[in-house]
């Protein structure tokens, strides 16, 4: 059954009666066929979102070229999961004719497509745009309103090549209610681009026990999406962003034991901290653990017969050893693929990049690449 959440959702919305119990998917091959699309990708970010303050023409055009998307293909990605941030976006929409924003996400959308590549439209709003959905229904309608606006504005891509990804990271804490917003604006999708394919994510930060709560839409045709940074204390030592536990970290091993991660403890300036670091060495994280975390999202693919993607992992590599970076970012990949789940690392060329830029050239780390089974040549 569907919880009461989600039809008093809709009912609130005047969305079509959900159906109270989920008929079986008709359509499980097309979701499961377009996902081969999305095999190994990467994160276009601080380009279209997370860059609040400068969305200029001039940054959009040169903060990534078309030479790096050249690059992307070259490298043997498949696929790009393009962050847009959501206010540029209503922007446009409130203006009823083109902005240099989306100006040139068109421009990027067909680069990437001349370029063989799938493209993922990733709403990837900030936190203040967020907020609002956690209660009420005039946020959800004018979020409802902005995806419908922007499928029809894509409405005439390739629908075998371009995603639409409903929200990233949504930070809903009921869950219910978030599956609730995300049948409605399915719905309004569907009802203006049929043939696109919908990705999916659990409530609060889209992780993996986010995706193991999750009920598959009403909707036919989605692929149901997930990110994956754990182990923490690893992946984000050093992210000032995040939770205080993980800001002092540096050179935090992979992979984990009690003793291994013994000399770190002091860098934590509380027992909570040292709390938090110690936990990560008993957890012995390494390939075999990680294999193990993401067999759960191929259960629950199994489960409920629907396409599952990893639309995030990675390491920042800021402060973590590089040589243990990388034995991480091969582990995870490996366990995905082992598991024929799709993935797109986290990120091209900002703090967990795959590349670097320096006086006008673009290097991408062949270490990195060599762990995600490409080609950092090129070729």
């Amino acid at each position: 059954m569907l919880p009461a959440a989600i039809l008093v959702v809709a009912s609130l919305l005047g969305a079509a009666p959900l159906q109270a119990e989920r008929s079986t998917n008709v359509e499980p091959d097309l979701a499961a066929g377009r996902a081969q699309h999305l095999r190994h990708g990467i994160n276009a970010s601080m380009w279209f979102a997370q860059s609040p303050h400068n969305y200029s023409r001039e940054r959009l055009q040169t903060y990534t070229t078309a030479d790096d998307i050249a690059l992307i293909a070259r490298m043997g990605f498949d696929h790009v999961r393009l962050s847009i941030d959501a206010d540029p976006l209503v922007e446009w929409q409130r203006n009823g004719n083109s902005t240099d924003f989306m100006t040139e996400l068109d421009r990027v959308v067909k680069i990437m497509l001349a370029n063989h590549l799938a493209v993922i439209l990733d709403i990837h709003p900030e936190s203040s745009y967020k907020a609002p959905l956690r209660q009420g229904t005039d946020s959800v309608k004018h979020f409802t309103s902005l995806w419908r606006a922007l499928a029809a504005h894509f409405a005439s891509s390739d629908p075998e090549h371009v995603f639409f990804e409903i929200m990233n990271e949504p930070e809903q804490d009921d869950p219910y209610r978030w599956q609730g917003i995300e049948n409605v604006v399915a719905d309004a999708i569907r009802g203006v681009a049929p043939k696109h394919t919908i990705i999916a994510a659990g409530a609060r930060w889209s992780g993996l026990e986010d995706l193991l709560m999750l009920e598959p839409l009403s909707q036919t045709n989605v692929i149901y999406t997930f990110h994956d940074y754990e182990p923490f204390p690893f992946t984000h030592q050093g992210a000032t962003w995040t939770s205080p536990e993980v800001q002092p970290l540096r050179a935090i091993p992979y992979p984990s034991s009690a003793d291994a991660v013994s000399p770190n403890l002091n860098q934590e300036p509380d027992l909570a901290g040292k709390y938090f670091l110690e936990q990560y060495g008993l957890g012995r994280w390494d390939a075999d653990r990680v294999e193990k975390t993401i067999e759960f999202a191929a259960l629950w693919s199994q489960m409920h017969h629907a396409p599952v993607y990893c639309g995030e992992f990675g390491v920042l590599r800021d402060y973590a050893p590089a040589a243990m970076r990388a034995q991480w970012l091969h582990d995870m990949r490996v366990a995905l693929e082992k598991d024929h789940i799709g993935w797109a690392m986290w990120d091209y060329q900002a703090n967990f990049g795959v590349v670097t830029k320096a006086n006008g050239v673009t290097t991408a780390d062949p270490e990195i690449v060599k762990a995600l089974g490409l080609s950092a040549s090129g070729r």
